[in-house]
């Protein structure tokens, strides 16, 4: 067995799971202390059943999840006879590292989120095969599992968002609700805003690829590089940049082999639909290397 595995959400070679890459143009996906004064947070009581959880209600200071011990102890013996090994279980409310392991002492310390207490037994088998052996089919069978359940897993504390929408030279807010009411019959609920600026760097060297949109589905915010708010740009191009991360908000993006498909046939289908979608390929081309010097 090797001494440290892991896998986390969503899925990179094990894909998402390892944290998951998106396309030049596409989605791309801390705590925040509390004062003493602020609101109490919500919990959950987990028990490995199929029952409804117990939520309560606890003041701020207190953790998010609580774990019944005997359900803890439960599935520790169970991983450890599947494995034949010394094993201590901690179970997590973890957003990204779904499974981590480590060795210590001749101990197998193992780290699993919370969705695992109701894991069934063909699961639990895949577990030990890849906490075993690095099994790779067992490894899709987890990420499979982890997809299916990730209701389960925390959404990220919302930050307080600052919306800016208002260019130099092109207004992102003109430009979506435009884009929303011609190709989307006004059903998108995103936002949309400019990046941030990186700060100039004395003698840094002409980047080699830049993100010209990205968008974040935890937050439902489409994000345009700065760079795309000069006057040699095209109001049409910036359009385009826009009309796909819109479709990233509507279009569904499945897993494959633990790795999930942003820009499928389906979606490049309905990207042409566009209806400057020739143009702005071609300008791209043409003027990508003045994009990437700003």
């Amino acid at each position: 067995m090797g001494d440290g595995k892991q896998i986390t959400f969503p899925f990179r070679t094990l894909a998402a799971t390892t944290g998951l890459a998106a396309g030049e143009l596409s989605s791309t996906r801390r705590h925040s202390r509390r004062g003493p004064d602020s609101a109490p947070r919500r919990a959950a009581l987990r028990v490995p059943t199929q029952a409804a959880q117990s939520e309560l209600v606890f003041p701020s200071a207190f953790p998010h999840l609580f774990v019944h011990e005997g359900a803890r102890q439960q599935l520790e013996k169970r991983l450890a006879l599947i494995l034949g090994d010394r094993l201590m279980l901690a179970v997590t409310d973890n957003r990204r590292t779904m499974i981590s392991s480590s060795r210590k002492g001749g101990v197998l310390r193992l780290r699993l989120h919370h969705m695992f207490l109701d894991a069934d037994p063909f699961t639990l088998a895949a577990l030990g095969r890849y906490l075993r052996d690095g099994d790779r089919n067992a490894s899709t069978l987890l990420g499979g599992f982890i997809e299916s359940r990730r209701q389960h897993i925390a959404p990220p504390p919302r930050r307080p968002r600052l919306l800016r929408t208002a260019g130099t030279h092109h207004d992102l807010a003109s430009l979506f609700e435009l884009l929303n009411a011609r190709y989307f019959q006004g059903l998108v609920d995103a936002t949309v805003t400019w990046g941030r600026r990186a700060p100039p760097v004395r003698g840094r060297q002409r980047r080699q690829s830049i993100k010209l949109g990205t968008y974040c589905s935890e937050e439902k915010l489409v994000r345009i590089h700065p760079a795309l708010d000069q006057p040699f740009v095209p109001r049409f191009f910036v359009e385009y940049i826009v009309f796909h991360e819109m479709l990233h908000h509507v279009m569904p993006m499945p897993v494959s082999n633990g790795r999930r498909q942003f820009h499928t046939p389906e979606f490049r289908a309905r990207e042409r639909t566009f209806a400057e979608y020739e143009r702005a390929i071609r300008w791209e081309k043409r003027f990508v290397h003045r994009l990437l010097n700003s």
